[in-house]
């Protein structure tokens, strides 16, 4: 399977890179995608979650070709 993955704003910055490529077969969710690109942690609480421009959860699950990406909340005023 291989899934895009995409970095914005200050997580952009601490990963260091602006996206990946992932091509494994034991990933599922979207959580999963997380812990390889993210050096085996798991997802922190606040980082929010997108699976092809839709906003999802960790649990939500991901197939071939999916675009995921990565971002810190958003604040405004």
């Amino acid at each position: 399977m291989t899934i895009r993955v995409r970095y914005f704003a200050s997580l952009r910055e601490k990963m260091g890179r602006i996206e990946d490529t992932l091509v494994a077969e034991d990933i599922a969710t979207v959580a999963d995608v997380w812990k390889v690109v993210g050096g085996g942690l798991p997802l922190p609480e606040h980082i929010l979650c997108a699976v092809n421009m839709e906003y999802a959860e960790p649990h939500t699950g991901v197939s071939e070709g999916d675009e995921v990406a990565f971002f810190p909340p958003v604040t405004g005023g």
